[in-house]
């Protein structure tokens, strides 16, 4: 005779089996403290029936049934070809896996010979939950677009709206590549794992996915990029919270690089000569004598290159004006106790044009003036180079001029020789890689196509050059993008829309010039990448003379924008020891005020009305403010020291310092989280305040 227990483990289950075969309906869960994601699979289809932020308290239950969205073509790229599969044109299989923190499951479809696996990821200690899909196909079939999330929720927007996927046009190329969606309710975040992907909203349908544009083969399985999906406790606050998970996921962590740069020193005219004398002043001059931490890197830029050399078996080589492997530049280098770092275009664009003329006499893949960043021949030599300069020491690389530069980019237009969808529809074929007649939205899916083509085969040589040296330091520069999912790949992107010399005739004006494009990017456009890991070309400091007073605000006001990488473009003969004063003194506090750059951000006005603004950074022992009068006119301003401005609330009173000479009226000051304070600024002033 069986036990009661040993009864009613056999009858519960066949009573729950048969409760949930009469409703058709199966529920799955994945979670941990901070979310949960129920997964329903409803008359044979799969969905999301909810998403759970545990740390805000809200529910997000989507509108619709419709988990992913695949476009799919045989490869014709006309108009009418395409289809348009959503998760409710597959029928779910089985479950293939089912465990605390994944999920697994098959889908198919049978009409069009796919089969698909459903994963979702979510770790222990994440505040997100990452989702991708795998893709087979019986027979060949193109995947032009693939959106991994799709569903329709009540409160999902897109931050970042602009798309000028530009060929031609001055500080006019905002692709929106890379940008995340929020909520304005439930607090959270959405993206895919990908810098040119295209996350969007339509109708209320918040859309995380990318344009790809290539075959898959019978046979071949597709592993898509992850979306991922994050959550904090405030809506107010979710770009905090998805900057603390970019600065998780980033390929390494966020550092102080201080280096010097010999472009304004020398400009192309650079030789191992001058370069060894200015590594050896700098180093005497900041650390041998005013005791600064030795320099990351001494850059050699543009002049180094040997554009009259044959590139075809190896790119990228040495002229001249160097040793062949920089071997007397390390050595000097090697003394300031640093290493190099060089400049490169992977475009061959700038000092590099004429190797890209000799390159298209030789059958490589160049576009109209440059090279193809899709080009498999091209491509590879770049690899190996870059792999090769970076086992022998280079630790700093420089990539300026990728798809174009601040005026001009270029696209690949004419087929499938790289990968790239050929549409003809469009008419291209008698359209140049940069023809303005490219501005026309009608042109972006095509362009984004050798954009995504190209950050792929970028991305595969930078996930290579991490392996060779986990401490390497890159930066992307003219012709980049600002996604923030680049920084899984990089260190730093420049700022995109910016001059390399900040205009003006005096210290004010290029202050309003640069933090007015900052002002532009993060606060009208409402870009979402982290300004602790923006490339700006300053401080710059190529004459003296000026007053200490004004280059310390011009130099202290260029710190607090709070980014990591600071690069010194200066003539070093003709710094006085005052300038070598300040610019020492400058650097110690900006070491110092680094730990609070990870939550660095803008406040105040706009600089080109000439309003008062300013930056903030915080954690949880301190911070700074940063405060610009740009004005003619003396001016009092008020700022509130509570979360909005980077503050947190886990301490309670802070005194204040400063490390200029113009805010005594301020030092020593107790302050407390959420109390006003009001600071008084002359015109043309910079004060900057710490607190303890």
């Amino acid at each position: 005779m069986k036990s009661r227990k040993s009864v009613y483990s056999i009858i519960v289950p066949i009573i729950i089996f048969l409760l949930v075969s009469c409703a058709s309906k199966t529920e799955f869960l994945i979670e941990n403290e901070s979310l949960a994601r129920t997964i329903e699979i409803t008359d044979g289809k799969l969905h999301t029936a909810q998403i759970f932020n545990k740390i805000g308290g809200k529910k997000i239950i989507p509108n619709d049934k419709q988990e992913f969205k695949l476009r799919i073509s045989q490869g014709t790229h006309l108009e009418g070809t395409d289809v348009e599969l959503t998760s409710e044109d597959f029928t779910f299989v089985k479950v293939l896996h089912e465990g605390n923190s994944s999920l697994g499951f098959l889908l198919e479809n049978s009409k069009y010979e796919l089969q698909l696996e459903l994963y979702y990821e979510l770790e222990k200690d994440d505040f997100y939950i990452r989702k991708h899909l795998k893709i087979e196909s019986a027979k060949p079939v193109t995947l032009e677009r693939i959106d991994v999330e799709s569903m329709v929720i009540e409160d999902i927007y897109q931050p970042y709206k602009l798309k000028q996927i530009t060929a031609q046009g001055v500080a006019e190329w905002k692709p929106g590549l890379g940008q995340p969606l929020y909520t304005t309710k439930s607090a959270t975040f959405w993206g895919m794992e990908f810098p040119a992907s295209y996350n969007y909203v339509k109708e209320g349908r918040g859309l995380c996915g990318y344009l790809w544009g290539k075959e898959i083969k019978p046979g071949e399985t597709y592993t898509s990029y992850k979306s991922v999906i994050g959550v904090c406790d405030d809506p107010e606050f979710v770009q905090d919270a998805f900057f603390e998970y970019i600065d998780r996921i980033r390929i390494r962590p966020l550092r102080l690089q201080v280096q010097y740069n010999s472009w304004f020193d020398y400009y192309s005219g650079v030789n191992r000569e001058k370069f060894i004398e200015s590594v050896a002043t700098v180093h005497q001059k900041l650390v041998a004598e005013r005791g600064v931490v030795p320099l990351n890197a001494y850059v050699i830029d543009d002049g180094w290159q040997d554009t009259n050399a044959d590139w075809s078996d190896k790119t990228w080589k040495v002229n001249q004006k160097f040793d062949t492997d920089f071997k007397s530049s390390k050595a000097q280098v090697t003394l300031a106790k640093s290493k190099l770092g060089l400049w490169m275009s992977p475009g061959c664009l700038l000092g590099a044009e004429p190797a890209a003329r000799k390159y298209k006499e030789q059958g490589f893949e160049v576009l109209a003036k440059w090279m193809s960043l899709a080009g498999p021949r091209y491509m590879q030599l770049l690899e190996d180079r870059i792999l090769e300069l970076t086992g022998n020491g280079v630790s700093y690389f420089k990539l300026d001029g990728l798809f174009g530069h601040l005026n001009t980019r270029e696209f690949e237009l004419h087929g499938d020789t790289y990968g790239i969808p050929y549409m003809p529809q469009l008419g291209t074929a008698d359209l140049m890689a940069s023809d303005s007649i490219l501005n026309n939205h009608k042109f972006d899916e095509l362009k984004t196509y050798y954009l995504v083509a190209g950050t792929e085969r970028l991305m595969q040589i930078f996930e290579k050059q991490h392996e060779v040296d986990p401490d390497v330091y890159v930066v992307i520069s003219n012709g980049a993008y600002l996604s923030p999912w680049w920084l899984m790949y990089i260190d730093a992107v420049w700022m995109i829309n910016a001059g390399d010399a900040a205009g003006g005739s005096n210290r004010t004006e290029e202050l309003v010039y640069r933090d007015g494009v900052y002002y532009d990017t993060w606060q009208k456009e409402n870009t979402q990448f982290p300004i602790n890991s923006v490339f700006n070309h300053e401080p710059k400091k190529t004459s003296t003379g000026e007053s200490q007073k004004a280059f310390s605000e011009y130099l202290w006001m260029n710190l607090s924008r709070g980014t990591g990488f600071i690069e010194l473009y200066i003539k070093t003969k003709q710094l006085s020891e005052t300038d070598w004063d300040v610019l020492a003194r400058g650097l110690k506090w900006a070491r110092k005020s680094f730990p609070y750059f990870k939550r660095s951000r803008m406040h105040g006005g706009n600089p080109k009305n000439l309003e008062v603004y300013g930056y903030s950074g915080w954690n949880e022992d301190g911070g700074f403010i940063s405060f610009h009068n740009p004005s003619d006119e003396q001016r009092n301003y008020t700022v509130k020291l509570d979360r909005k401005l980077g503050v947190l609330p886990e301490k309670e009173n802070y005194k204040t310092m400063t490390p200029l000479d113009n805010a005594e009226e301020m030092v020593g000051k107790i302050q407390t989280y959420g109390s006003e304070l009001e600071i008084k600024l002359a015109p043309r002033e910079v004060k900057v305040l710490d607190f303890k």
